[in-house]
């Protein structure tokens, strides 16, 4: 068991002026009755194209599985290689990433996301496959586990596309995400424990502010009703889009340990788990809770806690060495 609480370094003005223009673009296009205005929320949601020629010694490229959902995601393969995280240069492990967004905004190819996946397979260094799933409210629970949990099978069984670095390890496969994300990586994993992969292992999660609630309110959240981003009004919002219909916030969807959640401890092929927990996010109760239930259950668990960070703000500093800290 490991439990740290790391200072918070300053974030760029450039960061700061995104989040800010994002946070406003999620304002206005949420309407009230629980659909999305997804013209007007393009404008504030900025994308960025692949690249097949290296930016910063990473390469970046799309690839479809199933254009009728649609289903793709964002390959990031890193071309300059030092070594630092792997004790065989020749091998590359795999980080499968879930983004963020409350599950119903953002894409694999928005420009957040993009940098954050783009600076990882660099800095790691590892092949990023970032996954691009179904929005709610349009599709819901279980619809982006299911898209999730696909890209994984597609990987396992088509290693040999175009672009797929020869030298990737499916044996070192982490999974991981921000906010949704690191909720989806949670339901991924549990899915994955009870399917028979024959050449893909996962070996760790990492868990980035996830996303999880439930009907009690807790003190953080209460406490931190005005924060950025993220907050009560909004975060009921998202799980009345997200949660099948007539489901309130105990579906194990967003209560993982809750009283209607699926038991966890015979599940033995759980990988180690990392939690980062924002202290100014307003469910960092709930994620603080999720590293306990994973420690109930017998899993391998550590968990990272920056007291003044906020939603999402710390992604481009908290990353850099989470795959080491797994491999250990």
């Amino acid at each position: 068991m490991s439990t740290k609480q790391l200072p918070f370094p300053s974030l760029s003005w450039k960061f700061k002026l995104s989040m800010s223009i994002f946070a406003l673009g999620i304002k206005l296009s949420r309407r009230s009755d629980g659909t999305i205005n997804r013209h007007l929320m393009s404008f504030f949601d900025i994308k960025s194209p692949p690249s097949a020629q290296p930016i910063n010694g990473v390469k970046v490229s799309d690839i479809t599985i199933d254009p009728s959902r649609p289903l793709w995601f964002r390959l990031y393969v890193p071309t300059a290689i030092d070594g630092s995280c792997n004790n065989d240069n020749s091998q590359l492990p795999v980080v499968v990433y879930f983004h963020g967004g409350g599950f119903a905004w953002m894409s694999a190819n928005s420009l957040l996301c993009n940098d954050l996946c783009r600076r990882l397979a660099g800095e790691l260094p590892a092949v990023i496959v970032s996954v691009n799933y179904r929005n709610s409210p349009d599709y819901r629970y279980p619809s982006q586990v299911e898209d999730c949990f696909d890209v994984l099978r597609f990987i396992e069984n088509n290693s040999n596309f175009e672009g797929f670095p020869k030298n990737i390890n499916l044996n070192h496969c982490f999974i991981g995400g921000d906010s949704a994300g690191g909720n989806l990586a949670h339901h991924v994993a549990v899915n994955a424990c009870v399917y028979e992969f024959r050449n893909l292992n996962i070996i760790g999660v990492i868990s980035i502010q996830p996303f999880f609630g439930g009907e009690e309110r807790t003190e953080s959240e209460t406490r931190l009703v005005g924060a950025p981003l993220s907050n009560l009004e909004g975060n009921d919002w998202l799980w009345k889009a997200f949660l099948p219909e007539g489901s309130d916030r105990d579906h194990p969807a967003a209560n993982v340990f809750g009283p209607n959640s699926r038991d966890i401890l015979g599940l033995n092929k759980f990988p180690a788990t990392i939690v980062i927990v924002g202290g100014f996010d307003p469910i960092n109760d709930w994620q603080k809770r999720y590293y306990e239930g994973l420690k109930k259950s017998g899993k391998e668990a550590n968990l990272i806690v920056y007291p003044n960070a906020f939603m999402v703000s710390m992604l481009y500093r908290s990353c850099r060495n989470l795959l080491c800290l797994l491999k250990k």
